[in-house]
């Protein structure tokens, strides 16, 4: 039985023309917004007040962030703003570490440092060369 997977779930429909639903409603609040401030104040104020709320909804129903909506950024930065935020420091103080010396009767025998031949230590030598004219 075959069945078909829905695609393209991330894209949102656009249903007033070239708007979306979200984009239409942030303009359309927008609109009622600036026909409001238009009866309540006085031109000037009025004419700085329309910008600012034109400006507020434009950002809202276009403006992404990191290809995320400026919504979420605007409750993202409230959050922030608002939240509690502590930042503590104490410096710890570091304790002195016990070491126990062993005699050297006591001492692993075990540990034994590999033999170092003539040839050995001349491809070290030349291969240190090698990597140092690289660098340059």
């Amino acid at each position: 039985m075959r069945f078909q997977v829905p695609q393209f779930i991330e894209v949102e429909d656009k249903i007033f023309g070239p708007l979306t639903l979200k984009q239409f409603l942030y303009l359309a609040g927008g609109g009622a917004a600036i026909f409001l401030t238009k009866q309540i104040l006085p031109f000037f104020l009025f004419v700085i007040a329309a910008a600012l709320i034109a400006g507020a909804a434009a950002a809202l129903a276009f403006v992404k962030i990191n290809n995320r909506p400026f919504v979420i950024f605007l409750s993202h930065a409230l959050g922030y703003y608002t939240g509690k935020r502590l930042y503590i420091w104490r410096k710890e103080e570091k304790k002195p570490v016990k070491r126990e010396i062993m005699p050297i009767d006591m001492a692993p025998t075990s540990v034994t440092a590999p033999k170092l031949t003539e040839k050995h230590l001349q491809d070290l030598a030349w291969s240190l060369d090698i990597k140092e004219k690289i660098k340059r």
